[in-house]
């Protein structure tokens, strides 16, 4: 069962295919793309255990000589340092600008190999290979690279499109459980921001989803980059509709730095939290009804996400020290504070002008202390 989704960038245009077996057939679909037949596979100790030797094969089979080079698993990979490492084996190995990198791994080798390859030798090919449910429904598509600082999460990085985008389902049966619930946030943002059809399907969908059911597994994560590759294509450099896709990230992106971005608190569960914040906050606010924020907070509270800044720590985080990440946020304009609300589910919108009193009201009110 095999879907193609093409992002159309013009002449930069590439196809998403989603579907079972594909690590085993990489080299079919890798090979052609190559100006000459060498990669350097960049992952994890993790995916690189249970599938390095499959993407190998199938490259090495189709006349690709490989290197693979293997980083510590977890966020703070993705970091100054880690892109110092990478950059520096990528050296050693005489990495030609004809060469290929490939991204294989979840959210974090894809945007840390994506950052790398966009300024290796001043720009190099990849293509991504990714092995969790967030990365196929969302880093993986539409070419956001990046790393985290101290001061907030993806704040340097470059827009660097891939060349093809390899979704293979399989991967999927090795990932925990707790990874495929932050992966199922990504997937229900985009019925909450504009598919509220699709947002249906998904409440009756969850567990379907959460098991691996392939058929619910293409449908959900087909629609979820059928979506993104759309809105992509209208606006990638993000100066418009293209910011809908953070929809819950800027207050999750708050949460997560001051956890200090690590294993306590994984980016799709921040994410979850930051969804309902923002129905909540827009509820508040008299821009969507209380039901609304209610069956937002019940549907991504049925895939086991948190969905109160309670649910990620039992001592309340400050308020002023949460609003202070949100003016750091990439789409912050002109030191005003801006996020992704909501009219109701499936009618997303960019808010410019939220006042800071009403924020802090607001956080206040939620749980976070004064």
């Amino acid at each position: 069962m095999i879907r193609t989704v093409s992002v159309g960038l013009g002449d930069r245009a590439y196809d998403v295919v989603i579907g079972t077996g594909l690590i085993d057939r990489a080299g079919e679909h890798i090979a052609p793309l190559l100006k000459r037949k060498r990669t350097a596979i960049v992952t994890d100790s993790i995916v690189g255990e249970h599938h390095g030797e499959r993407l190998s094969v199938s490259l090495e089979r189709a006349g690709v000589a490989v290197d693979i080079i293997v980083l510590p698993p977890g966020e703070q990979t993705k970091s100054f340092a880690g892109l110092a490492d990478l950059s520096d084996r990528l050296l050693a190995l005489g990495l030609e600008r004809g060469d290929m990198i490939v991204a294989f791994g979840g959210g974090v080798i894809g945007d840390l190999a994506g950052f790398a390859a966009s300024i290796y030798k001043r720009g190099i090919d990849f293509i991504q290979v990714p092995t969790t449910l967030l990365a196929q429904v969302d880093s993986s598509v539409g070419g956001k690279t990046a790393i985290d600082t101290p001061r907030g999460k993806n704040l340097i990085g470059a827009f660097h499109q891939p060349r093809l985008v390899l979704a293979d389902l399989d991967v999927l049966a090795t990932l925990p459980g707790r990874e495929m619930a932050c992966g199922y946030a990504e997937v229900i943002k985009y019925g909450l921001l504009g598919d509220f059809t699709f947002f249906e399907w998904l409440e009756s969908n969850v567990h379907a989803v959460l098991e691996r059911d392939t058929e619910a597994l293409v449908r959900a994560v087909g629609r979820s980059v059928e979506m993104k590759a759309q809105i992509v294509a209208e606006d990638e450099k993000e100066a418009g509709r293209r910011a809908l896709l953070n929809l819950g990230h800027t207050f999750g992106h708050a949460i997560e730095a001051e956890m200090g971005f690590g294993d306590a608190l994984k980016h799709g569960e921040a994410v979850g939290v930051g969804m309902a914040q923002a129905f909540r906050f827009s509820a508040r606010q008299g821009l969507c009804s209380s039901q609304d924020a209610v069956r937002a907070e019940a549907a991504i509270k049925a895939a086991g996400l948190p969905t109160r800044m309670s649910d990620v720590r039992p001592e309340p985080f400050l308020a002023e020290a949460l609003i202070a990440h949100c003016g750091q946020d990439k789409k912050a304009e002109g030191g005003t504070l801006t996020f992704v609300l909501a009219r109701g589910i499936g009618e997303a919108f960019v808010a410019k002008d939220v006042g800071r009193a009403a924020l802090r009201a607001f956080l206040v009110e939620d749980g976070a202390g004064g």
